[in-house]
């Protein structure tokens, strides 16, 4: 079946889909704001409107915490997606090369790929009591527990991809006087690249957790930091303000990793 590339009309966003995307965000936030509208509503005191705690924003002028701990929306925005990238970069880089150097031997897959399956379903989260032992209240414990959430699926989702090239593509690289290197260079590594990708955006759901988790421990700043402030100081507008920031962060680098799948690994083998 011949596959599709980023200039058909395929890969081009649908108006519809994307109309539809923001009708229903505004009608949500619609209906938040008219529930919460009411003084009288008890969930008010728990869950101001929108109208209430966005002005919030703009009269801190961007700022959260208190005084030397203050730190201001874009940097907390910034610190926690350079934590989450630079985890998930490290984690899809070392994944690969695992997975090719696990694949090398039929002994190394019966003795590795079983402890990468007990590994793999410990939840991120779980890290983090470790990872603080470790590393302290630091920026290497967010990167460490991002690492751990998605380095062993991604390994094992290799393996997986490298067994699934089907042999007469090898067969034939090596027919026409592919050497080993050039078959892994040309061939092994592009065919598992889109399927690593695909479950590194998939799992990008967990790694953003896991850094969220880990900012709330005691860090100075990141989207994490920005929801416990708002406890602390038994402030709901904060709390939702963050909780807000964070689902647009999360939901626009989702987007960002969907382009860049479909930019630069839309072959599949």
């Amino acid at each position: 079946m011949p596959q599709s590339s980023p200039g058909d009309p395929a890969w081009q966003p649908s108006l519809l889909a994307i109309t539809c995307g923001l009708l229903s965000c505004g009608l949500l936030v619609g209906i938040w704001e008219m529930a919460g509208s009411n003084p009288a509503n008890p969930v008010t005191q728990v869950l101001p409107p929108p109208s209430q705690f966005l002005p919030a924003l703009f009269e801190s002028d961007f700022k959260v915490g208190l005084g030397s701990q203050s730190a201001s929306i874009y940097q907390s925005v910034t610190v926690t997606l350079i934590r989450v990238s630079l985890g998930m970069a490290i984690a899809f880089v070392g994944s690969i090369a695992c997975g090719l150097l696990i694949s090398l031997s039929k002994w190394s897959e019966l003795f590795i790929l079983p402890i990468l399956g007990l590994m793999a379903p410990i939840a991120p989260i779980a890290w983090v009591p470790l990872a603080l032992v470790v590393f302290g209240v630091s920026n290497l414990t967010a990167v460490f527990i991002v690492f751990m959430g998605v380095f062993f699926t991604l390994t094992i989702a290799t393996v997986a991809e490298i067994k699934r090239i089907p042999e007469p593509l090898l067969m034939t690289a090596q027919n026409l006087g592919g050497g080993s290197f050039n078959r892994w260079r040309w061939v092994i590594i592009p065919a598992v690249l889109p399927g690593v990708f695909t479950l590194l955006r998939l799992n990008f759901i967990a790694a953003w957790m896991a850094v969220l988790a880990a900012e709330m421990t005691g860090l100075r700043d990141g989207l994490g930091t920005v929801v416990m402030t708002g406890r602390n100081l038994f402030n709901s507008n904060l709390i939702l303000l963050g909780i807000c920031i964070i689902g647009i962060t999360g939901f626009a680098v989702d987007r960002l990793l969907l382009f860049i799948q479909r930019k630069f690994f839309w072959w599949q083998v």
